[in-house]
């Protein structure tokens, strides 16, 4: 593997040209597709397999022309108080709005609120529901406008009005604020991690490249693939947060090796090697995470994962070739200004010795700039090491119990999925909302509805005038309406109302009540009933989502051990790994069910309501989280295998990998957090329940996790941390993710040239890319035709 990748980073640095080419029609090519694609269609949501959805179904089926697809629109009128909206200049005013509404291009009906009795018992309510034949997208600015303009005409005759329904959605999704936050702050930490603008440019460039890429191919096949807008909200953060990240962990590889003395294309060539190996088995953990929420069942689960998945895969596409291409443009502008002046330095020393006839001093080879023998006072990443190996037990505890703390909240986990209650209440909808259900009781915003298939039954009417019966004389049933029917008669549609709100336990409680005793009814009357709605479907929703959980956490987390395994050839590492996810999972759920559930911090999140979590909110983190995860996992115990691979001990080895893989895991880390943190600021309560769970899910597991419980357990267990068993050992492949093929393929270079494997002192690798003047033949194209300015060729050359 680190072979293959290093001969694909040096042809990329030769060929930069042709690659920086080929991104670019890629881009253009995606990006025309998008342009000339249809738009996404809305099928809707489906959930195979639940009750709702098969009574959903059917209800389709039997009642045809009636389908739930087009947009509705609930108007709520509210009289002065005081006063009723039933008697006098209200009642007109509210009729003619009515009628206004009913003459709309798109409109299919508005119901009569004093036609259909739906007026409050005080008179101070009323209700119309606007039906309109198309879908929510597919309203035009007229029809919206009318609507808004009937409003507003209603609001000046004193009486207030709000509007509920899909039909008053504004679309959805991120408005475009999140993903620049996050990139104003991943640019700021680039800059601080690097101390170069180009190095903290670079990053950002190709990531942007990578999601364009990404979301424009999304776009694209949006008709064709049956996607909807909301597909392309998870692979837009995971396709910026990984595409920053993994250029990231190459571009700082590429900076350490010409640190050591390499040429640029060598340099490029080590950095893709060996960081880029470890990029392929992240983004591949993250890829496996994200395909594996197939395991769920739900259709619109299963198509965001895959095309996340499809943004990641771009991610490290785009990391091992068109980061090492830019890398050729820009050789020594990503330095730091400490390396480049290094580097000068060398070269001038060097060309004086050159020109006074005499060889290069022996003293200097396989150092390059540094002196070996100058002690290594480390840095901040390597002195935490060694805090850490003081303290193994210690900070294993802490962390432990900390993370298990934050996590105890998960046990009051209540899951559901947030409605207009949830909105802010400067939101019309949100107003809507509390209207109706100040008027007409908290489950009447929940309505169940009861679908009587009473099929081949001689006394259909009798059945389901039983089945309302029986379900009125429920507890926890306010009221049941009159049964209707379909042509063939023989197929009924009651809604019963709760006495709780949609998102209360007890309205899940009477669902599954009525249900229970379901068995007794149809037994009597020879029908069956099935129970539908936006409140049953939720319910049942979070149901199957909690069931499948674990068998998708047996999936993936099974998958990624074996993997893991193939990495690191150790059995306690990728254990230690998925356990240390499992707390860093756990923890984040907790704070989210502490702020989102029970209300602790709430308002500073903008979160003006609590209730359940988000159904699909433990599959996200889950899964996402899980890649995510890895990703740490893969960067910072890779450069602990490759130095212990290299002779040192394990606590030298723990050391080494933080010493050079900390600050870089920790920018990472920063940028990942701040990519979700911006989601946070969106109005949308699921996007912002998402975007904290990330954000806080990264912290946990990048700076507890992976910094600290990580290196304790390492230091706790010593050698038996690499130990594998001889018969697994047999059975797994060998991939080389350490770049020891590179290191032999040194040595042996070295043995040829009759010296020491040699690492370029930065005399022509500070050439190489160069436009300062001076003896180098910056016009010669050696890096183009791979010739390492200051190999064994240059050596060679000199006397």
């Amino acid at each position: 593997m680190a072979a293959f990748l290093y001969r694909v980073g040096r042809l990329a640095f030769r060929k930069r040209w042709y690659v920086t080419l080929v991104w670019a029609a890629v881009l253009a090519v995606a990006g025309l597709g998008a342009l000339k694609a249809p738009a996404a269609s809305d099928d809707g949501f489906s959930m195979p397999g639940i009750e709702s959805q098969k009574a959903f179904d059917l209800l389709e089926q039997r009642f045809p022309g009636a389908s739930a697809d087009g947009a509705t629109a609930r108007i709520v009128f509210v009289a002065p108080s005081g006063e009723k909206v039933t008697v006098g200049e209200n009642r007109d005013v509210i009729e003619k709005a009515v009628d206004q509404l009913a003459n709309g291009s798109q409109v299919a009906s508005a119901a009569d609120p004093f036609e259909g009795k739906a007026v409050s018992k005080d008179g101070g309510t009323a209700y119309a529901t606007v039906t309109y034949k198309v879908g929510a997208k597919e309203l035009t600015d007229v029809s919206k406008t009318q609507l808004d303009r009937t409003l507003h005409t209603v609001r000046d005759s004193g009486l207030t009005v709000e509007a509920g329904g899909n039909a008053m959605d504004t679309g959805g999704g991120p408005g475009g604020s999140a993903e620049l936050f996050g990139v104003a702050v991943a640019a700021v930490v680039l800059l601080t991690t690097f101390g170069s603008l180009v190095a903290a440019g670079l990053p950002l460039l190709t990531a942007l490249v990578g999601v364009g890429v990404s979301m424009a191919t999304i776009l694209a096949l949006a008709h064709a693939l049956g996607l909807s807008t909301t597909t392309g909200i998870l692979a837009m953060m995971l396709g910026l947060a990984v595409g920053i990240d993994y250029a990231l962990f190459v571009v700082s590889r590429y900076r350490e090796e010409r640190g050591k003395g390499h040429a640029p294309q060598e340099a490029v060539g080590l950095a893709v090697g060996t960081a880029g190996s470890a990029v392929v088995f992240a983004g591949l953990t993250v890829v496996i995470a994200l395909a594996g929420l197939a395991v769920v069942g739900i259709p619109m689960l299963t198509k965001m994962g895959l095309a996340a998945a499809g943004a990641v895969v771009i991610a490290v596409l785009v990391a091992l070739t068109l980061v090492p291409a830019f890398l050729g443009f820009w050789p020594n502008a990503v330095l730091g200004r400490k390396t480049r002046r290094s580097g000068r330095n060398a070269a001038s020393a060097i060309d004086a010795r050159i020109r006074a006839g005499s060889p290069r001093d022996k003293s200097t080879r396989g150092r390059g700039t540094r002196d070996k023998r100058t002690p290594d006072r480390g840095n901040g990443g390597s002195r935490w090491a060694r805090f850490v190996l003081r303290r193994p037990l210690l900070v294993l505890i802490l962390g432990v119990v900390g993370l298990g703390a934050l996590a105890l909240p998960a046990t009051g986990l209540q899951l559901g999925m947030p409605g207009d209650e949830a909105k802010p209440v400067s939101n019309s909808e949100r107003r809507a909302y509390d209207a109706l259900a100040d008027a007409f009781g908290p489950g009447f915003n929940g309505p169940l509805t009861i679908v009587v298939d009473a099929k081949g039954n001689a006394d259909a009417k009798g059945a389901a005038e039983t089945v309302a019966q029986h379900i009125r004389a429920t507890d926890g049933v306010v009221s049941v309406s009159p049964a209707r029917f379909d042509e063939a008669g023989d197929t009924a549609v009651l809604q019963a109302v709760p006495s709780t709100a949609p998102t209360d336990e007890k309205t899940k409680d009477l669902v599954t009540t009525i249900r229970d005793e379901r068995p007794e009814v149809e037994a009597s009357t020879g029908a069956t009933f099935e129970i539908t709605g936006t409140t049953a479907v939720d319910i049942d929703i979070a149901d199957k989502v909690q069931s499948a959980l674990f068998p998708y956490l047996a999936v993936v987390v099974g998958l990624a051990i074996v993997l893991l395994m193939v990495i690191f050839r150790s059995l306690l590492v990728p254990l230690k790994a998925a356990l240390g996810y499992l707390l860093s999972v756990l923890a984040s759920l907790g704070v989210v069910v502490l702020v989102f559930q029970q209300g602790h911090g709430a308002g500073l999140l903008g979160a003006e309501h609590t209730g359940p979590i988000m159904s699909l909110m433990p599959i996200f983190l889950a899964g996402i989280v899980f890649g995510l995860a890895m990703d740490y996992e893969v960067f910072l115990v890779s450069r602990m295998r490759e130095a212990h691979v290299h002779g040192e001990s394990p606590g030298q080895a723990i050391t080494s990998g933080f010493r050079h893989s900390a600050r870089v895991v920790v920018a990472a880390a920063l940028i990942m957090i701040a990519v979700f943190a911006g989601f946070i600021g969106e109005s949308d309560p699921m996007i912002k329940m998402i975007g904290f769970g990330l954000a806080s899910a990264v912290l946990f597991d990048a700076f507890v996790v992976r910094m600290a419980i990580v290196p304790a357990v390492l230091a706790l267990l010593g050698d038996r941390a690499w130990w594998l068993p001889k018969w697994l050992g047999r059975l797994l492949p060998r991939v080389d993710v350490e770049g020891e093929a590179l290191a032999r393929r040194s040595e042996a270079d070295g043995e040829r040239a009759g010296t020491e494997p040699e690492r370029v002192d930065g005399t022509d690798s500070e050439r190489a890319g160069s436009t300062e003047p001076g003896p180098a033949r910056t016009d010669s194209g050696r890096a183009d035709r791979g010739e390492d300015a200051a190999g064994t060729r240059e050596t060679a050359a000199r006397p």
